[in-house]
């Protein structure tokens, strides 16, 4: 076929607002969708942040989404993959290094390429591409978790066995806990056991490995689900005469504070405030006599008491004889000698340091100016050969 053909298509089913802002000097790419295509899910795709934008992204903050045919803002959760094959989320993307991002979209084969833009109107100074990405799975449920610590305090102490209170509400959480490990601040672990029948309601009897202090904080590591917000808001800047400036596109939580002059929420538990701790005063280690008594003598409790005056031998003077004071004159002259080469070797090595970073200097400066001329030489070659292959060229034509 001749070049210049025009062929006639009918598309079913436009909206009017396409055609009352068609723009004829705007080309159109007219492309198809597989049936699988159209439908919507969870798009699980490896992810990275741009690394010529500024700013880290947030999670839960709304992005312009680039993949295939299909523009359309949604909003993403990021996580990281542990070693356990756990998602655990994130709540900004790494500097530099890939993590998981899961959002709601239409359906797309894995491995397609994805961009995201934070804003696609105003005058943004910048680099505009905030991420790039890949996709990995599609799938209907999301498996990012979140990390959940659960506090609780001892309100009676046994030998191994405490009762623990403030972690659950009621009972029933109990009993959905019973088993799970649990650990004190100061590191002893231990066990949720059973439900209390008295006391405060969600109240538990527990066991350690050691016996703890009522002072002790207890802390049980959970994990919660982390639910996909499902927002898909395809990109419809041809249905607006004023282009991508007509949609209406949904604003980050910052963009919001500053367009409104609203002040940033601040809660008062997340404030951090200085820690005081009263001083502990712990009883003296009591050893029965019995046990004492196999001890061998270097672990043996020694009632000596710090003394006020300074002793007889620390006091005393020492005198030596004639021949002792000959030989410590010797070493004395021994040493300093020896202290006298070393300084002198250490100086003679700094000037040898010195001459020789001179001489390193000048002949990398030689070296540079060789480089100059070598390239210098090999560029005007180069450019000879061009012209002569242009003025061949010219010729010919």
């Amino acid at each position: 076929y001749r070049q210049g053909i025009y062929c006639r298509i009918r598309i079913d089913g436009i909206p009017a607002e396409f055609v009352n802002s068609f723009d004829p000097t705007m080309p159109l790419v007219i492309g198809g969708l597989t049936p699988q295509e159209t439908e919507r899910g969870l798009i699980r795709c490896r992810f990275k942040k741009h690394r010529w934008h500024k700013k880290i992204l947030k999670c839960n903050d709304p992005l312009v989404f680039s993949i295939g045919w299909r523009r359309f803002q949604s909003i993403p959760v990021f996580s990281t993959e542990d070693q356990n094959g756990r998602y655990r989320y994130l709540k900004y993307t790494p500097e530099h290094m890939h993590c998981q991002a899961t959002f709601y979209g239409p359906q797309v084969p894995p491995n397609t390429g994805i961009l995201a833009i934070q804003r696609l109107t105003g005058n943004l100074p910048g680099f505009r591409i905030s991420a790039t990405g890949v996709v990995l799975e599609l799938d209907a449920s999301s498996k990012v978790v979140k990390k959940l610590k659960l506090v609780g305090t001892p309100t009676k102490i046994y030998k191994n066995t405490a009762f623990i209170s403030g972690m659950f509400n009621s009972d029933l959480e109990v009993s959905r806990f019973e088993g799970a490990s649990i650990r004190t601040v100061s590191g002893i672990r231990g066990q949720v056991k059973k439900a209390l029948r008295e006391g405060q309601p969600g109240s538990f009897r527990a066991t350690f490995e050691d016996k703890i202090l009522l002072s002790d904080i207890v802390f049980c590591r959970t994990w919660v689900p982390v639910e996909i917000k499902k927002y898909y808001n395809p990109v419809t800047s041809l249905l607006s005469k004023d282009g991508a400036e007509g949609w209406r596109a949904m604003k980050p939580k910052a963009l919001l504070h500053v367009e409104t002059e609203t002040p940033i929420e601040v809660k008062p538990d997340s404030i951090y405030k200085p820690i005081e701790r009263k001083e502990r005063s712990f009883n003296k280690l009591y050893v029965p006599k019995s046990i004492e008594g196999a001890l061998p003598f270097a672990s043996k409790h020694k009632d000596e008491k710090k003394r006020k005056k300074k002793s007889y031998e620390s006091k005393r003077a020492v005198v030596m004889e004639a021949d002792e004071k000959k030989k410590f004159t010797f070493v004395q002259a021994v040493n300093t000698i020896r202290n006298e080469k070393r300084a002198k070797r250490k100086e003679k090595n700094a000037e040898r340091r010195i001459v020789k970073s001179k001489e390193l200097a000048k002949k990398e400066e030689k070296l540079d100016a060789a480089r100059k001329a070598r390239k210098r030489q090999q560029h005007r070659a180069e450019g000879k050969l061009e012209a002569a292959r242009e003025r061949k060229r010219l010729r010919g034509s």
